[in-house]
């Protein structure tokens, strides 16, 4: 039985590649400590996630309560599994405004975890895929220098720009630009895994995400955008705008699309390749487009508060070109738009959130 190791496995897209190899009968290591929980508060807590995992794959699934930024811990680990096929690294601290008031554990859990988890891998499995979830915030904010149009719901890119019709490629800039202190940091990690698959020959792949949602995701106010969204909408809580008027423009990924990406860039692999992966054109929406379809599919009207003050490397629209990844892998495709993704959100967790209330 090959082997896969998945970081954050607790997290959305860790789980859902725990799902995915365990089903498809792999033996899956997951490293997760939790540390969303220290990050966001109790209501982010992954544990409950876990829990599923745990007895759903109760044979395949091994959970390891590891610190990335531990090396140590991490060579144990490496040592105790043996050969493994593939690595998916997806454990981070995912939010622009809590990495400003730590940035020693921001950097430290977003650069050096990810360069531990490399030189673990290069050492103990070096035959192993490994990927790494990125973002779309190493642009910082050079995509707002973009010729933009107000629209009635929505800011959208003149229909003049090269980046208008697909979205934007990966041949923008990374430099010269204000990435937020989770930007900067999630830099370091991704030109690292670059450097690791040109440097070393090993088989790395960046995968530099916008929003990526789905039902399993703790979504809290600072990391979460739909998940958040639609447990405001459910349990009455306010949910705060911040600035762009809430025109601002995001494409989702749901973390099955992601995954099944993973998979075929693993089948597959390159050295060193860097890809923008996220909803395209077929899955986008404003923040007040969000907001009303929250609205429609839980029944009631959500309370809102706008701040003027925007956060800092925020985008003010983000469409992701995925044309290059499904250049290379033809087989792959998105399948779940925002309506898709909010109705199975809301479905998912309609539940628990009615549970937490009383």
């Amino acid at each position: 039985m090959k082997t896969v190791m998945v970081t954050g496995a607790g997290g959305l897209v860790g789980s859902e590649t725990v799902r995915h190899f365990c089903d498809k009968g792999f033996r899956v290591v997951g490293v997760d400590n939790n540390l969303r929980q220290y990050f966001f508060g109790p209501e982010a807590s992954t544990q409950w996630v876990m829990d599923e995992l745990r007895t759903a794959y109760p044979d395949q699934f091994h959970p390891e309560a590891a610190d990335i930024r531990d090396y140590a811990s991490l060579q144990a680990i490496f040592e105790k599994v043996g050969e493994i096929s593939l690595v998916v690294h997806t454990a981070a601290q995912p939010s622009h405004d809590w990495a400003a008031k730590e940035p020693f554990t921001d950097f430290g859990v977003n650069a050096n975890g990810t360069l531990n988890m490399l030189e673990a891998t290069r050492l103990f499995a070096p035959e192993a895929v490994f990927i790494f979830t990125s973002t779309n915030k190493v642009y910082g904010d050079t995509p707002n220098r973009l010729p933009l149009v107000e629209e009635q719901t929505r800011w959208e890119c003149d229909k003049g720009n090269p980046y208008a019709e697909r979205g934007i490629d990966e041949t923008m800039s990374i430099d010269q630009t204000k990435h937020s202190i989770f930007g900067a940091s999630k830099v370091a990690a991704d030109v690292m895994v670059q450097e690791y698959g040109r440097y070393f020959g090993m088989k790395t792949g960046v995968f530099r995400g916008g929003c990526l949602t789905g039902p399993r995701h703790s979504g809290a106010e600072l990391h979460g955008f739909l998940a958040y969204l639609m447990k405001c909408a459910v349990t009455g809580r306010t949910y705060r705008i911040f600035g762009y008027k809430g025109k601002q423009v995001r494409d989702n990924i749901h973390s099955f699309d992601l995954v099944n990406a993973f998979e075929q860039f693993a089948l597959a692999p390159r050295s060193g390749e860097v890809y923008n992966m996220g909803g395209s054109r077929f899955s986008n929406c404003s923040m007040m487009e969000a907001i009303a379809l929250c609205e429609n599919i839980a029944g009631r009207k959500m309370k809102t508060e706008y701040v003027e003050t925007n956060r800092i490397g925020d985008h003010i629209w983000w469409i992701s070109d995925v044309s290059k990844f499904e250049a290379h892998y033809p087989a792959w495709r998105l399948t779940k738009n925002i309506p898709d993704i909010l109705s199975e959100i809301h479905e998912y967790n309609l539940p628990r959130w009615k549970q937490e209330e009383t």
